[in-house]
């Protein structure tokens, strides 16, 4: 039985697949839920070409360089916020009435950490659907939370069509 559900989201176009199906579960299981965004320093969005560095970092930066990073991070870490406020409000008017919180690190290891700590039943997650090349340089944090979850994952992959004219849009996994 899923009773606390723990929700990713990463402001993409995906995210509101992810939302919608977390609130249609916790609607139906009755069970807590719990918004999650992860600001990264190492995702492409956050340390862009931008930044008056290096990708955000900054070997022997002037102290105006430093001034510049770190308010930017104060206004990604305001938009976050306000952000799942508004996901927390649309979730009440569905009749769920869920937590959000919000951090800064490694996604994939924030997630599995949070998961551990408030002792998620389930994971429900975005997969951005990297492969190749893509997937081995960038990484995946879909792939690794499905390996270091302490409880079971869906991933909610973007339709796209199958040979039959049907979509595929979900994938789970169950950990031991």
């Amino acid at each position: 039985m899923v009773h606390k559900i723990l929700v990713a989201l990463d402001q993409s176009e995906m995210s509101t697949q992810v939302f919608e199906q977390a609130i249609s579960l916790a609607k139906d299981t009755h069970a807590s839920l719990m918004l999650l965004n992860v600001l990264s320093p190492f995702e492409k969005a956050y340390s862009s070409a931008s930044y008056p560095g290096s990708n955000g970092v900054f070997f022997g930066a002037s102290e105006q360089t430093v001034q510049f990073y770190v308010e930017h991070w104060k206004r990604l870490e305001q938009e976050s916020i306000e952000w799942l406020r508004s996901l927390e409000a649309k979730a009440i008017k569905a009749g769920v009435e869920p937590e959000f919180t919000h951090s800064v690190g490694d996604p994939g290891s924030v997630i599995c950490a949070l998961a551990q700590t408030w002792e998620a039943d389930l994971i429900i997650m975005g997969r951005r659907g990297l492969s190749g090349l893509s997937e081995l340089f960038l990484g995946s944090v879909s792939n690794y939370v499905l390996h270091h979850a302490p409880c079971s994952v869906l991933t909610v992959q973007e339709p796209r069509p199958s040979s039959q004219g049907t979509t595929q849009t979900t994938q789970t996994a169950t950990t031991s």
